[in-house]
């Protein structure tokens, strides 16, 4: 562990990581290099003064005319306090104390990271020190210069959506923030910038919390991720002194969040991630993927990767019942599933059950002998039972509605919030979530379900402005709140298995994913627009945490059964499809998928993702993912009614090595032709409307004419 101070600044960091504060001569923190650790180029880069803490308060304001998180009075002022270390089990930290001696606002920023990891978590928490109250409009978890020239630098991004989510572009960042307004000449910083900003309680709802920087010259890269499960904004933009990057939770301006600070009390923002590369995108989300694995709770999921049968996509529909359930039971064991969720619908006795949901008690009509029936059948077949719930909406002809009181629900101006036939709880009071802890520890202890898919599908905007100085504030407490019901759940039931969705991934983020076992890619019923959702997923997601539907059908083409299969294999396999009227042939091409994921499932939970193509496209007629682990490389290729019969695949961590590349799946269709040069891959395939191929790719070195290796 690299640990070192001095006056003029301090140096800590690992084998893997390095990161350097410059103190200047006024007190001033910056963040001089945070790069992979023993990099020979981080003295060589340009110096970005940005203050370390950005914290607007009112009354303060900005020192500078914008609506930026960059110079901010009270930041600007912020000066040198000391710093420590200290470990924390695997984990090192350094904490960095500032202070305001105007306001008496002290600051605390904490790194943290784990030997090896190329990355650190970082958060901020200001404590006011000082006589008076003071009000908080913005805090930064990490602020920084990103120390390369604004004309080589390119920011990696993405917009998302229901049924669109990631949706990846790299472009420079000339195109996607401000044009060279020749700043030196007018002698002050910019005031626009290139703001990403996620509203609501829908945390990737339109954007994604995952972001990068990558400087094309030396392929020096950054990536980050906010970890938190409500309202965020991260910023890229231009000072006179080069580029910088500031990452934030909630702020006034964007989320009608204010807090207030009494004399003695402190707040810490949303945590953040920030990985390092010497080597572009791929070496920075290799960097992040490690880091992720060191968040995440311990789970035995996380060994076992069961295979998990659900019955709504493009099958039952949410539209349970015993009749329909036993023979897709029954097929779903043959397959080969580990785990069978009963979706949603199972706990309404009529057919409109979206505003009547929140009580959570087995419909008597839909299971005319009791829903233990079916779950029994799931058991004795030797599968994990799994239920559908949402948990925190009460739909407004709920009998929840009327028991629970109004405290219990995020409000306005005295008002239940209301979306779509929904309220929405209040996890900060103890009667919502007793409400739900007596709903989840009912039906593991009475119906033994080991398996909940937790889904979310409305939006409660603003938040509330319930026991809390602005909506934005007590939207944040809420929604830790909720991360504490979610240990809390976890630490009463170890074993139980949560899936997250929010209409498919739209609450994507690593507060919720560090707590649950996998994520719900997305709800795209269509499989020829699902691969681009399942290629972008590992920029977001571990691969073993990535749960892509493959819901083959009986009317498809074996093509394309392979195809919808593919989806769903080099993550999380996550089943649907009218198994149970599959000819025989066809649901054994159905269990080779499933043999073949779980032969290599415990590579892909130490993997981690390249793509040959780039990051997807939304159009691309060819798609491809590559996951490495160790020695070994598992590719998944789609070709989508292709005007080009060929792909060419560059593999440069394969080049100058004999490859030996085996078809894993489907091995009993025509194999596609493929050609290797050393660098490139080419594949050649007939020209269908859909086609997909795994393969595994193991290497040997090949050996020079004079016998060297090369």
């Amino acid at each position: 562990m690299i640990s070192i101070e001095s006056s003029t600044g301090v140096t800590w960091g690992h084998s893997a990581l390095e990161l350097v504060l410059d103190v200047a001569p006024d007190g001033a923190v910056a963040v001089r290099s945070l790069s992979a650790g023993g990099d020979p180029a981080g003295s060589g880069r340009p110096f970005i003064a940005q203050p370390l803490v950005e914290v607007l308060v009112a009354g303060h304001g900005r020192a500078r005319v914008s609506h930026r998180f960059s110079e901010t009075a009270v930041g600007r002022r912020m000066v040198y306090a000391g710093s420590a270390r200290r470990t924390d089990g695997k984990w090192s930290e350094l904490h960095v104390d500032l202070r305001d001696e105007q306001t008496g606002l002290v600051a605390r920023t904490v790194f943290r990271s784990v030997d090896g990891v190329a990355a650190c978590q970082i958060t901020t928490t200001v404590t006011n020190s000082g006589p008076e109250s003071l009000t908080l409009l913005g805090l930064t978890s990490f602020a920084a210069g990103f120390p390369a020239k604004i004309e080589d630098l390119d920011v990696v991004r993405a917009d998302s959506e229901w049924l669109g989510e990631g949706r990846w572009t790299r472009r420079p960042l000339r195109e996607n923030a401000v044009s060279d307004l020749n700043l030196k000449l007018h002698g002050q910083d910019g005031r626009g910038s290139l703001k990403v900003v996620s509203t609501g309680t829908w945390s990737t709802g339109t954007v994604l919390p995952t972001g990068g920087l990558v400087d094309r010259r030396t392929n020096q890269a950054w990536l980050w991720q906010i970890e938190h499960n409500g309202p965020w904004r991260w910023e890229v933009a231009e000072r006179l002194d080069g580029a910088y990057l500031a990452l934030l939770g909630p702020t006034d301006i964007d989320h009608q969040w204010q807090r207030r600070l009494l004399p003695g009390e402190s707040f810490t923002s949303v945590p953040v991630s920030v990985s390092v590369s010497r080597s572009g995108v791929d070496g920075a989300i290799a960097a992040l993927t490690e880091h992720r694995r060191e968040i995440v709770r311990p789970h035995r999921d996380r060994a076992a990767l069961p295979v998990v049968f659900n019955d709504y996509m493009n099958t039952i529909m949410g539209d349970p019942t015993t009749e329909k359930l036993l023979p897709l039971v029954d097929a779903a064991a043959a397959a080969g599933a580990e785990v069978f969720c009963i979706d949603a619908g199972w706990y309404d006795n009529g057919s409109s059950w979206w505003d009547s949901v929140g009580e959570w008690q087995p419909s008597e009509t839909r299971f005319p002998r009791g829903i233990e029936e079916v779950i029994a059948h799931i058991r004795d077949l030797g599968l994990v039972p799994g239920l559908w719930l949402e948990p925190e909406v009460i739909g407004v002809r709920s009998p929840m509605a009327e028991r629970l009181p109004e405290a219990a629900f995020l409000q306005r101006g005295g008002v239940r919030l209301v979306e779509h036939g929904r309220y929405h709880l209040d996890l900060r009071h103890p009667r919502a979530t007793k409400h739900l802890d007596d709903v989840v520890d009912r039906l593991v202890g009475e119906l033994d379900i080991g398996y909940f898919k937790l889904d979310y599908n409305i939006d409660a905007g603003a938040g509330t402005d319930v026991a809390s100085d602005s909506p934005g504030a007590g939207l944040l407490a809420a929604n830790r709140a909720h991360l504490a019901w979610l240990d809390g759940v976890l630490d009463r039931h170890p074993g139980l298995i949560l899936e997250n969705c929010a209409s498919g991934a739209m609450r994507m983020d690593y507060a919720m994913m560090a707590r649950m076992q996998l994520q719900s890619t997305s709800d795209q019923q269509d499989p020829l627009r699902y691969p681009p959702i399942a290629v972008a997923a590992p920029m977001s997601l571990l691969p073993e945490q990535s749960a892509s539907w493959a819901y083959p059908q009986p009317d498809m083409s074996d093509e394309e059964i392979a195809f919808t299969l593919c989806t769903g294999m080099l993550g999380r396999l996550y089943l649907s499809g009218r198994l149970d009227l599959m000819t025989a042939t066809q649901l054994e091409s159905v269990r080779a998928a499933v043999r073949v994921h779980q032969k290599i499932r415990a590579d892909l939970a130490t993997s981690v993702p390249l793509w040959p193509r780039g990051l997807p496209a939304w159009d691309d007629s060819w798609l491809s993912l590559a996951l490495t682990s160790g020695d070994v490389t598992y590719l998944a290729v789609w070709q989508r009614d292709s005007d080009q019969e060929s792909v060419t695949l560059p593999l440069p961590h394969l080049r100058n090595s004999d490859i030996d590349l085996e078809v894993l799946y489907p091995r009993d269709l025509p194999e596609w032709t493929s050609t290797w040069d050393g660098q490139d891959l080419t594949l050649t395939a007939q020209r269908l409307p859909a086609s997909a191929r795994l393969y595994r790719i193991t290497t040997s070195p090949t050996t020079s004419p004079e016998g060297s290796t090369r």
